[in-house]
């Protein structure tokens, strides 16, 4: 009997040390704004290189994209998986993208934070418009990109793209 009560006593003792203990509960935040630029010089560096390689990618120009993308390119895409291959990634751009899609930054939506001795991560929101039908509803979508620089020149070594 004693030992059924010692019990009893431990369990209502833990009950009530978790009925005590704060809950955590996550806030959604509607009007979050983006993040203080604060190394402008590359900010406006990482902006001219999205520009050129989208430029790029919207005219159709593999010649240049093919020189932004390293060999050992990491592309995560959420519906589509983990793609590791340029020459897979270079022939995808080719058949299902050129003339077909068109990219637009969402203006405003960009950060930038330098990863150093390697490069930068830039996060933002895109939208990608299907030419084959312009009347399809096209949603802003989050990005990731980590440029690296090397000898002077930015590639973009891991890409993730989320829908």
């Amino acid at each position: 009997m004693k030992n059924s009560t010692t019990k009893s006593l431990i369990y209502l003792l833990i009950l009530v040390l978790i009925s005590s203990c704060k809950i955590k509960t996550v806030i959604k935040v509607d009007n979050v704004k983006p993040q203080e630029v604060i190394n402008k010089t590359l900010y406006n560096t990482i902006l001219e290189q999205d520009r050129i390689y989208f430029e790029a990618y919207n005219t159709c120009d593999l010649i240049l994209q093919n020189k932004m993308i390293p060999e050992n390119l990491e592309f995560y895409h959420d519906k589509g998986g983990l793609m590791t291959s340029k020459s897979d990634y270079m022939e995808g751009l080719k058949n299902n993208i050129c003339g077909k899609v068109t990219r637009q930054l969402v203006a405003g939506s960009v950060e930038v934070f330098p990863i150093n001795n390697f490069g930068a991560v830039q996060i933002g929101m895109h939208t990608f418009y299907n030419n084959q039908e312009p009347n399809a509803i096209s949603k802003p979508s989050k990005f990731i990109v980590i440029w690296k620089k090397e000898a002077n020149i930015w590639q973009m070594s891991r890409v993730v793209s989320l829908h």
